[in-house]
């Protein structure tokens, strides 16, 4: 399962079960201010997928520094290691976003209210994407 997290939302993917391509599936609508991360969520969605691992993009600075959304993205991964016992592996993500509203822009030719709705789980595609093209089975 890839996860791309933000600071309100979280967009997930999985992966097909070859472990060749990954499909967004959903966004869950989080709040790092009253502590709601949407666990109970991602724990529905690791039954319903038979999930084995995590790959939780790491949106690490240019200059290969750990920042403040690269701090929330570990937080994140503690949380779920915690709750759920799976092991979660880390991708740098960087410019995943950036790519993924390229493409829709691009590709898709979509308005700006249809990409803030799907922007997420397509960067979470591109991270599960990224993670299985780099560690074939």
């Amino acid at each position: 399962m890839g996860l791309d997290v933000g600071s309100r939302t979280v967009g997930i993917a999985i992966s097909d079960p070859f472990g060749w391509t990954a499909q967004g599936i959903e966004t869950i609508r989080i709040n790092e201010d009253e502590e709601n991360y949407g666990i109970s969520r991602v724990m529905e969605l690791v039954q319903e997928y038979e999930v084995s691992k995590f790959v939780v993009g790491l949106p690490k600075n240019m200059d290969n520094s750990i920042g403040p959304r690269a701090e929330a993205s570990m937080r994140y991964a503690e949380l779920l290691k915690k709750q759920i016992d799976l092991p979660v592996i880390f991708q740098d993500e960087r410019l995943t976003t950036v790519q993924a509203e390229r493409m829709l822009i691009e590709q898709a030719n979509t308005s700006r209210e249809k990409r803030k709705k799907v922007i997420d789980k397509v960067a979470a595609v591109m991270i599960l994407q990224n993670y299985l093209d780099g560690n074939p089975n």
